[in-house]
């Protein structure tokens, strides 16, 4: 059985209740089942993520965190009811209309999708495109009407859309998507949802009673089960559950074809005669005549609207989750107690220098790190380009923090398909503000002095390479006439962000910046650099940088196996509160990494720390890439080149932002350190 659901509105609720979010994509009150028979039985389950029931917040993993908030929004609202928008329940009267909409077709075979009229399924008298955000474009969704006509707890059976004869291109267009595993996405309510997971178009296989294989076989009906609670004092009901279960079907009729009343041998309610296996299968072929067909039946339900998630949201890995989050904190204590032994050790021999109480040993051990207090602060090489990359890196950092505070929340509604990445979009834009004003400052302190020239780096650098790493991908995309392919318009608009608000907006923050006074260094720079001594192995830049990014991936590499599989396998990923707990962590496992090589770079006399820390906890994003590779050659089924090129595209921007997230907190943590450790030592 596939289990799906989608949304119905904004919901509401009296006198407490969570704001929590289980997912990006989806929403609350329909449920779609789909259940293959026959040579289309599939057995598996999955759950689209709905705003939760006050049953389901009291289960969240971070509901504790949240009480704080819900504490002070019941003291607001003083108990009253309240509304998060775009999840309201949806009332419908007998005969109201159920607009039932189709969305792409998708498949985890070529992560290609397509509009579902690409192919020749029964439209309707006109075709209406729905209106995206710009989060759907990216995905590729393209919402369109359907024939199908659905009215509130009035059933037909047997009901025929059209009759179609393929040809041989036709036919081997069908076979072809029915090969790759594509599936049918619908959308029902006025407020349309996205099932994610669809159902097959198709099978391969074989007749049930036997034969060769290799042939190919159509879902040609449908049978929707629509399932409804209803309202006693309103005399209206609300819908908790949509299901369908998808059959393929050779019908047969005697006599002229008459169009939709045309009497159906196969499938004639009359007769009692109706579609409850795929015994016969329509095959697809050449010269074939296919007739689509779909029934519709109404159910009361005992499930009350606000309840009609319960059942699919209880998260059966939750364990694994636990143990990731258990697994970072012992590294992250592990680091913690080095951090703090640092500290404590070195404030200690300076104390004790100062009282004149260290004996010889303890002054020899640490003359290191105070023997290159004359050069520890000289600028670095390509220091400009340092600067541009730790202010980026502030963009990407504010741009993550704001998304999961909010999706933490719940103000990020799953219900609204598209809106994460349309919220990721507009932060980063907006985040250009504290990227020119980082990346100023650092500057600044460097004793730079053409601030515009850093200001335009940091406008284009980062954004540059991904917008032609994009381009690239997305040319990909048109040749295979996917309408995964951006169109003219949203890219412009894109550019549009880029040029006419982040720009200005790194330029405003770059002018405030610069014109702020210099950071002073606590200690003076010497004019001559001294020589740094022969170094250890152990010390070797690319070995201690290709160390100090395994504990930050460690980290987080088990949530991202989650991530991934939920951007690649079309799942969803709904649990935001454990993932703020991960970026917590990680947050401080890069900074306390850094610290602890950066010192021990520092004890041996090696002053040239700036890039080092930057690149230390960066390296994490190696090994990121390296288990996409990992996960591609052992999870996902692509087989086609463009497939192929289109995940290691996107895997490679997303493992470049990981790089400049990482290295932008190890910097700044490394930066802190060395500022408080010079600061508490006199130099004569």
């Amino acid at each position: 059985m596939r289990r799906m659901t989608g949304k119905g509105g904004d919901e509401e609720r009296c006198g407490g209740g969570g704001v929590g979010r289980r997912g990006e994509s989806g929403g609350a009150g329909v449920d779609l089942d789909v259940e293959g028979s026959g040579e289309a039985s599939e057995e598996t389950t999955q759950s689209l993520p709905l705003p939760p029931s006050p049953m389901e917040i009291r289960r969240s993993p971070h509901f504790l965190t949240l009480v704080a908030v819900l504490l002070t929004v019941f003291a607001v609202h003083g108990g009253y009811c309240f509304y998060l928008p775009g999840v309201s329940p949806a009332d419908f009267n007998v005969g109201d209309p159920l607009p039932v909409k189709v969305n792409k077709l998708t498949s985890t075979k070529t992560q290609l999708p397509y509009a579902y009229y690409s192919l020749p399924f029964c439209p309707p008298d006109t075709i209406v495109d729905s209106a995206e955000n710009l989060g759907e474009v990216l995905r590729g969704d393209r919402i369109e009407n359907s024939p199908y006509v659905f009215k509130m707890k009035e059933p037909h059976m047997c009901t025929i859309l059209c009759k179609k004869s393929l040809d041989k291109k036709i036919a081997e267009e069908f076979k072809e998507k029915i090969q790759d595993e594509y599936r049918v996405n619908m959308l029902d309510q006025e407020n349309v949802t996205l099932y994610q997971h669809g159902y097959h178009i198709g099978l391969e296989g074989q007749y049930p009673n036997g034969g060769r294989d290799g042939r190919y076989f159509i879902n040609n009906h449908l049978s929707f089960v629509v399932k409804y609670h209803d309202d006693l004092q309103a005399d209206t009901a609300r819908i908790v559950g949509f299901e369908v279960k998808p059959f393929s079907v050779k019908h047969s009729y005697q006599g002229e074809w008459n169009g939709p009343q045309t009497r159906l041998s196969t499938c004639d309610p009359h007769a009692n005669r109706l579609v409850v296996n795929s015994d016969n299968p329509q095959e697809v072929d050449d010269k074939q005549e296919i007739i689509f067909t779909y029934d519709v039946q109404f159910k009361e339900s005992d499930v009350k609207w606000a309840s009609r998630w319960d059942t699919y949201l209880l998260m059966t890995d939750d364990q694994i989750h636990w143990f990731s989050i258990v697994n970072s904190l012992m590294i992250v204590l592990f680091l913690s107690g080095m951090v703090a032994m640092i500290m404590l050790r070195t404030l200690y021999h300076d104390i004790s220098k100062y009282n004149q109480l260290e004996t010889q040993e303890e002054a020899q051990e640490e003359t290191g790190w105070k023997l290159v207090h004359g050069d520890v602060f000289r600028p670095p090489t390509n220091s400009d380009l340092l600067c541009v990359y730790v202010g980026t890196g502030v963009q990407f950092f504010g741009m993550i923090l704001v998304t999961v505070i909010f999706a933490v929340l719940g103000f990020l509604s799953p219900s609204n398909r598209g809106g994460l990445m349309t919220a990721m979009l507009l932060l980063w834009v907006f985040m250009g503000l504290f990227a020119g004003y980082s990346s100023a400052r650092l500057y600044r302190m460097f004793k730079g002095t053409e601030w515009k020239k850093i200001t335009l780096m940091t406008s284009f650098m980062f954004p540059g390479i991904v917008f032609v790493i994009f381009f690239i991908l997305n040319a990909l995309i048109w040749g295979e006439k996917s309408s995964g392919a951006v169109p003219f318009t949203t890219m412009f608009a894109l550019v549009l962000l880029w040029f006419g608000i982040s720009v200005p907006l790194v330029f405003v923050g770059s002018y405030v910046g610069f014109k702020k006074p210099s950071v002073e260094d606590p200690v003076k720079t010497n004019k001559i650099p001294r020589q740094i001594p022969e170094q250890a192995w152990y010390m070797n830049p690319v070995f201690s940088i290709l160390i100090g990014g395994i504990l930050p991936f460690g980290a987080v590499f088990i949530e991202l196996f989650f991530i991934l599989t939920s951007i690649w396998l079309h799942q969803f990923y709904y649990i935001f509160g454990f993932l703020f707990i991960v970026f917590f962590i990680l947050i401080i496992t890069c900074a306390e990494i850094t610290i602890v090589l950066c010192y021990f770079q520092l004890c041996s006399e090696d002053y040239l720390w700036w890039w080092r820390a930057y690149l230390t906890s960066g390296s994490s994003a190696l090994y990121l890439f390296l288990y996409a590779t990992f996960y591609f050659f052992t999870k996902l089924n692509i087989t086609k080149v463009v497939s192929g090129a289109l995940y290691f595209g996107y895997m490679l921007i997303a493992s470049y932002a990981f790089f400049v997230l990482t290295g932008t907190i190890g910097f700044y943590a490394c930066f802190w350190f060395t500022r408080l450790i010079y600061s508490s030592v006199k130099i004569d």
